[in-house]
């Protein structure tokens, strides 16, 4: 970064989500030059980091849009996304969403056969359904979205129900959609996916286009292997190449990734406020605590998914490595973001930075323990700007009536 995290606190306060805009254009790129096949649209998966300067910068890589929910349709809506570059994937929507995701001219991804049929009783024209290909995959279990044990999508062996409610309605059902699940690092995993879905896309007559999902994975360890890109895309590539040449016509290949884009962009930086020791007993060695100004309504992903985050100390560099529980200010025991990690002996006042934080980390944030929001702050070469005011206890108390 330009700019050292000590000038950046300095400027816009502790703690701070800084997002570096030059990464995040670096794995949109690197992405879509992987994918070989033509016709491609890639579709950025918003709720992985909904900041809208983040988002502006993908969608001006030549991104669409992936949403998940009206509020994500909207932000896309703003920032001046066509709304046939928007994919609306619901999940349990209310009538009146659907009714409003068709006025705004979006594609809506159904999830259910019963969604698909209210779409058509409702008039939809047209529609993507989302197929579970009973193979899911996963850093953690509850990221893990297909498969017998997942919400999420018409089972694949109900192909024909689909067909038969295309048939026998003025709905055509223009999208074929898988998504597995998220952070994956094995190309082959994908590939086995990607074989099922387009088995199942065969059966359906009247397709623009086939999405394979996202969940890419970052190697968040050290020493973790990133995925390999170049063999994703060119099975992909070759995969969907070979489909359409069965099919009789080219359709549209998509991918939608959130994490991949954005995770490594991201640090949150906070301050440390309290460094205790507690003593050996006969039970158990003493351990160090260093208590943070931030916890886990800001960054959940720890206590949620037994996520690893690399943290570094940037203020005390050369100090001798200790082996410290890095823990956060909210009043919950699972409020920890390391145990027993090797750092430079932090101080008071020591700023950490958790590092891969770009994704699911702001935008799972809460205000639990009536704590407020942290600023945004994005760095784009040699400019930062604020991208989003840090939240007062007065902004959020005005939230409610008293």
């Amino acid at each position: 970064m330009p700019i050292s995290a000590a000038k950046l606190i300095a400027r816009f306060g502790s703690p701070l989500y800084v997002y570096d805009l030059a990464v995040v254009r670096a794995r949109a790129g690197a992405l879509a030059t992987s994918i070989s096949y033509r016709p491609f649209l890639p579709l950025y998966a918003i709720k992985a980091n909904p900041c809208p300067a983040v988002v502006r910068a993908i969608v001006e890589e030549g991104y669409g849009i992936d949403a998940v929910s009206p509020g994500e349709v909207a932000i896309a809506l703003r920032l001046g996304v066509d709304p046939g570059r928007i994919l609306f994937t619901e999940n349990n929507m209310t009538d009146a969403e659907m009714v409003t995701a068709m006025q705004q001219g979006v594609t809506i991804n159904c999830g259910s056969l019963d969604r698909l049929e209210r779409l058509a009783a409702a008039g939809g024209r047209e529609a993507s359904v989302r197929f579970n290909p009973d193979i899911g995959a996963g850093a953690h279990e509850k990221i893990c979205t297909a498969g017998p044990l997942t919400k999420f999508g018409v089972h694949f062996s109900q192909v024909e129900k689909v067909a038969r409610l295309e048939q026998g309605s003025g709905l055509r059902v223009v999208g074929c959609h898988m998504h597995i699940g998220s952070g994956i690092l094995d190309a082959e995993v994908y590939a086995r996916a990607m074989a099922v879905i387009l088995s199942v896309a065969e059966r359906l007559p009247n397709l623009r286009f086939v999405d394979f999902g996202g969940g890419i994975g970052i190697p968040y360890r050290e020493g973790q292997p990133a995925v390999d890109l170049a063999a994703l895309g060119a099975q992909a590539s070759t995969l969907m190449g070979a489909f359409t040449a069965r099919y009789g016509r080219p359709l549209e290949l998509r991918l939608e990734p959130g994490r991949y884009l954005v995770a490594e962009s991201g640090t949150l930086l906070t301050t440390v406020t309290s460094v205790k020791r507690n003593p050996d007993t006969a039970q158990a060695s003493g351990r160090t605590y260093v208590g943070c100004d931030t916890g886990f309504n800001h960054l959940v992903r720890v206590a949620m998914y037994d996520a690893y985050h690399r943290i570094d100390n940037l203020s005390e560099r050369d100090a001798p490595l200790t082996a410290v529980d890095v823990v956060g200010n909210i009043c919950e025991s699972g409020d920890v973001f390391a145990r027993a990690r090797l750092l430079p002996a932090p101080q008071l006042g020591d700023i950490l930075a958790l590092r891969d934080a770009g994704a699911y980390g702001m935008a799972m944030a809460s205000t639990y323990n009536t704590r407020p929001l942290p600023a945004e702050v994005v760095v784009d070469g040699d400019q930062v700007r604020l991208a989003r005011p840090r939240q007062t206890i007065e902004q959020l108390l005005d939230a409610s009536i008293w």
